[in-house]
């Protein structure tokens, strides 16, 4: 549910109140109602070991054989993305990876060397990004400035540096760029001037998951006090009907999930035919889960006379083609320079013959290092049961999996987020879009199923300037 926000002003005299919604700032207002929008979760448990002569052998670092097999038990892969068009490795050629079928569930094989990759130490004399603007320079609305500066924003990153021109003089863009760096402001910054600009102006924002949508409207919020936007987020695994209520107001924002808006339009509460400012974020992720046919729905439902910004961490031939049909002369930009981040130190987990591999994670994590630890799955089930295992042996865990419910998922992250957990499970539902601050390592318990994956896990450590360390467990 969504929950009221008190605001400083008085509200509008003469109407009712807006009955629960959500706001991204401005001055407290109450409104009646209107026509369907036309648009438009600390410190660790003490750990318990047993004695010495019972605590399973320290697993090994860096050794072992030359790959490991695995058949993980994965939903089919739809949408499939070209091997051609994936990225090259770090540092070399990408290592190997064989698909025996473009059926994402089937036997595949990735070479032990994907996962091993020590951080680089960056010299002093290593050239700085020197960006040509500050937020001060941008040809923005004051009132935004001053709530840039006010969240603390002086300098941009690459991303923001190089697209933000582009859009505020309304040209399609292109950005390529690895999670992490600074893309949802890059294209939140430029969209509320533009709707500054023009109050009638509308926004939709399409995102592969649920809390990748939750995040970007919360930088949304913290963009906006006093400017008097709304924005609803329309996501699935929560109930329709306020989502369905919420859009009967003005929301000069929509963000959510290609099912949910493509289920809200067949119901008539969402209608876009006038909405002609679009962000596709997170495009190839959304290419991945098979949302496809559900974006080219809602492109189509839309005005053809559009902005339309496109954002990406990889570029193969489907995603070209999704440019090529969406996007009108773009203007690209790459700031992506690699696979994985330089400060990540990136080593195996060798299991040896008969130890236990539960066990081998306890003496992990009861290190001293190993602070903020996001541990990935391959399966529901799997995420789950590791979870309650962890606990049962006195570490702070939770999980976030497509099993939980909304609520169950944003107060697990939510704990994680603030310290409150040492260790997050999860499924590669966490993997994309997250950002979440100091994650000292993530643990692949379960090997990625493609090296795409693996890249977009281990993203969640080493972010901006932190280091982080990534741990892949191989038999």
């Amino acid at each position: 549910m969504y929950q009221k926000r008190s605001f400083g002003a008085s509200p509008r005299s003469g109407a009712p109140s807006r009955p629960g919604f959500s706001r991204s700032g401005g001055t407290s207002s109450s409104r009646p109602a209107r026509a369907p929008y036309t648009a438009g979760t600390a410190s660790r448990a003490p750990y318990k070991a047993g004695s010495a002569q019972s605590r399973p052998a320290r697993p090994s670092f860096g050794a072992g054989s030359t790959g490991s097999r695995f058949s993980p038990s994965r939903p089919p892969f739809r949408g499939g993305r070209s091997s051609g068009g994936s990225r090259p490795f770090s540092g070399g050629s990408r290592p190997p990876f064989r698909r025996s079928s473009g059926n994402r569930g089937n036997s595949q094989k990735l070479d032990i060397s994907t996962f091993i990759n020590k951080a680089v130490v960056v010299e002093e004399t290593e050239q700085r990004f020197m960006p040509e603007h500050n937020f001060a320079d941008f040809a923005i609305d004051e009132r935004l400035k001053a709530n840039i500066i006010k969240k603390g924003y002086v300098a941009p990153t690459p991303i923001q540096d190089r697209i933000i021109p582009h859009i505020l003089h309304g040209k399609d863009v292109v950005g390529i760029a690895n999670t992490g760096t600074g893309k949802t402001a890059a294209f939140l910054i430029p969209l509320i001037h533009k709707i500054l600009l023009n109050p009638k102006e509308n926004v939709l924002i399409v995102v592969p998951t649920r809390e990748l949508a939750i995040q970007i409207e919360q930088e949304l919020k913290g963009f906006t006090p006093l400017l008097g936007m709304f924005s609803v987020c329309c996501v699935g695994g929560t109930p329709i009907g306020p989502q369905m209520r919420q859009l009967k107001y003005r929301n000069q924002f929509v963000i959510g999930t290609p099912g949910r808006i493509k289920d809200l339009i067949e119901r008539r509460s969402l209608d876009l035919s006038t909405t002609k400012t679009v962000v596709l974020d997170e495009a190839d992720r959304m290419l991945d889960m098979g949302f496809i046919a559900d974006m080219r729905y809602l492109m189509s439902k839309m005005s053809s006379d559009r902005h339309t910004l496109f954002f990406s961490a990889t570029m193969s031939k489907e995603i070209e083609l999704l440019i090529n049909d969406f996007l009108k002369e773009p203007v690209s930009i790459s700031v992506k320079t690699r696979d994985t981040s330089k400060n990540i130190d990136q080593d195996i987990v060798k299991m040896k013959a008969g130890q236990d591999k539960l066990m081998a994670l306890r003496d992990l994590l009861a290190t001293p290092d190993f602070d903020k630890v996001l541990i990935f799955g391959r399966t529901k089930h799997g995420v789950e049961k590791l979870s309650q295992n962890l606990v049962k042996m006195g570490f702070k865990a939770e999980s976030i999996h497509g099993n939980k419910s909304h609520g169950q998922r944003q107060r697990a992250l939510n704990a994680f987020k603030d310290g409150k957990v040492q260790v997050l499970v999860a499924t590669d539902v966490a993997a994309r879009g997250l950002d979440i601050a100091n994650v000292s390592h993530v643990i692949n318990y379960d090997i990625p199923a493609t090296y795409e994956d693996y890249v977009h896990r281990i993203g969640r450590t080493g972010r901006g300037n932190a280091s982080g360390r990534a741990l892949t467990f191989v038999d």
